[in-house]
């Protein structure tokens, strides 16, 4: 997925700093936390590396990622693929109110995709329901579903807003492609307000990766959210935002980001903390020195990356094409 903020492309650099300060390169018997996990990209490659991730994210859609990639193990069942892409279009929930029809006017996925993407996902949840599989199995093929569809929405990545005409990867017909399932341990993967889990839990290594600007993760995927959840919520306004007052993040605001990052620390019970940010985030790097300083012995590394494309590159003010990426380090006594 192209998604905000994902780490997919500072992976080695995030590894190789994290193995430096620790000096851990074996992952078995340590506890590692990816407590935004978003797409689940750094806590998989943890897991990989024979550690006991545990996993968290406030969206629910990243947590039916998370919950394949962290919780599952192989083997699992693949053999219902087929079954699932040769299922008829159904007038559901997302054909309803995200295609264009003759009482929508939303235009996130062509007719087609959205009548198949509901008739995947009524199915699996008839069949979860029915028990004719297993939670492994339901979040293999929902999690896989997530990511696949994202593939062919009509949108600029985000889901802030839908383009007017269908662009070329959104007219192909939907097919379900099914995510790598990851070999190493069974991990953990927590739905809830980092804040309060984080005082509940412990571990070796806390990996940090809030927001870091005042974008929502709320309403730029909230019809990812729908399409997990599938709870016919009410919709609002042209772009048929859900209700999200529960999933906005105090890490978006200017006026709460600095207390509720330094509560954040103070309640973390691990021995190493990172936390990734960049030269463009709500905090500054001072302040950001300044707050893991007082819990213990803090260093920091850069490296420069491409900037996050959601548009055009004629529509964008912004001029410089690359930011500077932070890792802080912190030693907590």
């Amino acid at each position: 997925m192209n998604y905000i903020g994902s780490k997919y492309s500072l992976i080695n650099f995030i590894q190789n700093t994290i193995q430096d300060v620790t000096n851990i390169n074996n992952g078995e018997g340590h506890t590692f936390a990816d407590l935004f996990a978003g797409t689940g990209i750094v806590g998989s490659v943890f897991k990989q590396l024979g550690y006991n991730v545990i996993s968290n994210d406030i969206q629910y859609y990243s947590y039916v990622l998370n919950k394949h990639l962290i919780e599952n193990t192989p083997v699992l069942d693949n053999s219902l693929l087929d079954y699932f892409n040769s299922l008829i279009g159904e007038n559901g929930f997302i054909y309803q109110n995200y295609c264009i029809n003759p009482n929508n006017e939303r235009n996130y996925f062509t007719d087609t995709n959205g009548k198949k993407c509901d008739a995947i996902r009524t199915e699996l949840e008839n069949m979860y329901i029915n028990k004719d599989i297993n939670e492994c199995t339901y979040y293999y093929y929902l999690a896989s579903l997530v990511n696949s569809i994202d593939k062919y929405a009509n949108t600029a990545s985000v889901y802030g807003a839908f383009l007017k005409k269908i662009k070329k990867s959104a007219q192909k017909d939907f097919y379900l492609e099914l995510l790598p399932v990851i070999d190493g341990r069974k991990g953990k993967v927590y739905n809830e307000d980092i804040n309060k889990l984080i005082k509940r839990i412990s571990g070796d290594i806390l990996y940090l990766d809030p927001p870091y600007n005042e974008r929502q993760y709320c309403t730029n995927y909230h019809v990812l959210e729908t399409i997990a959840k599938y709870d016919n919520p009410q919709l609002k306004g042209k772009t048929g935002l859900r209700e999200y007052s529960s999933q906005k993040s105090l890490f978006c605001s200017k006026r709460t980001v600095n207390k509720v990052f330094d509560d954040l620390i103070a309640n973390a019970n691990f021995h190493y903390i990172f936390l990734s940010y960049n030269n463009e985030g709500l905090m500054d790097i001072d302040t950001i020195k300044n707050i893991m300083s007082k819990y213990g012995k803090y260093t920091c590394y850069k490296q420069e990356y491409q900037r996050f494309k959601a548009d055009k590159e004629e529509n964008r003010n912004i001029k410089a094409k690359t930011t500077t990426e932070y890792i802080h380090c912190l030693i907590k006594e």
